[in-house]
């Protein structure tokens, strides 16, 4: 309870700061700027990046042992990604994913690390990406990139070696958890039939992230060339990883700090986050309908797509 007031707080005083320095124009700008041509287009997006998304979650799923159709899969992430812009935290929806996964698999704690250990995966190759494209294009960031990309290499070297060192022996909590995480890394992630597919969902995730926040920027009006852009658009779905409320927050500050920064000025940042948050929004509704669809006892699962 305390670490959600905390999210709200954080979330509504950013919003507030934006408000009291630009005004209410950029949101109502933004609000005023979505079209039906930006939503399908974030709506067909998002159905790459979900069956991605789903896909990388399957992986990691056979990876610990448990198996998962695609359909189900896909109609489980689309609920999650609605609870997730719909309630305070962000992450609701995936606990509410992982539970309900182990829960029906009878081993609530498997399913709860499925689900961390995807979205982990999907967050650090979404990192590297980010990393490897802020080290060569200019941004707001360029200088200290280098500094980042070091602290990287020395995160990715440490738990490589905790990987190929031996199990921990012993009954401490500690030891336990260090050899359970180490053999989760081996099995789900890791391992030569996991990882090349692992990256490519993720990486497919992120290009159609980034797509849609340039079409979000490019329907709020922005003009600027898409090589400038395009790390923009990065820095800004890292920012979109944080606690949040609804999706709102952290997202709107650091897009507004970006765009500013780049000389595009903050006021366009704030509009194109609001087209963003619209669009992401309406495209997640299907998961709506899974909610609806669950309440009234229909299997969940997505008719039309086959299991791989």
């Amino acid at each position: 309870m305390t670490w959600r007031r905390v999210n709200l707080t954080l979330a509504g005083a950013t919003l507030a700061v934006l408000v009291w320095r630009l005004g209410a124009g950029p949101f109502l700008d933004g609000l005023r700027s979505v079209d039906g041509w930006a939503l399908a287009a974030a709506s067909g997006l998002a159905v790459l990046t979900t069956v991605c998304c789903a896909w990388r979650w399957r992986i990691v799923a056979r990876g610990l042992g448990v198996e998962l159709p695609l359909s189900t899969a896909v109609a489980a992430y689309y609920r999650s990604l609605f609870l997730n812009l719909t309630l305070p935290g962000g992450v609701v929806g995936d606990v509410h994913r992982g539970f309900s996964h182990g829960r029906d698999t009878s081993d609530v704690g498997l399913g709860l690390r499925a689900v961390a250990w995807e979205r982990s995966a999907g967050q650090i190759v979404q990192v590297v990406l980010t990393v490897a494209v802020l080290l060569v294009v200019p941004s707001p960031v360029q200088a200290v990139m280098p500094l980042v990309a070091l602290a990287l290499i020395a995160v990715v070297g440490g738990l490589a070696l905790a990987v190929r060192l031996r199990p921990a022996v012993g009954r401490s909590r500690w030891a336990r958890l260090r050899s359970a995480a180490a053999r989760d890394l081996r099995d789900a992630l890791l391992a030569r039939r996991a990882w090349p597919a692992i990256a490519l969902a993720s990486a497919l995730v992120v290009a159609g992230h980034a797509a849609t926040l340039l079409i979000a920027a490019r329907s709020a009006g922005v003009t600027a060339p898409t090589s400038q852009l395009l790390p923009l658009a990065l820095i800004v779905m890292q920012a979109a990883a944080l606690p949040n409320v609804a999706g709102w927050g952290p997202r709107e500050g650091v897009t507004a700090w970006a765009f500013a920064a780049a000389g595009l000025g903050a006021s366009l940042g704030v509009a194109t986050a609001v087209v963003y948050g619209v669009m992401v929004f309406v495209a997640s509704l299907p998961g709506a309908a899974v909610l609806v669809a669950a309440q009234l006892g229909v299997p969940a699962r997505l008719h039309g797509v086959s299991d791989v």
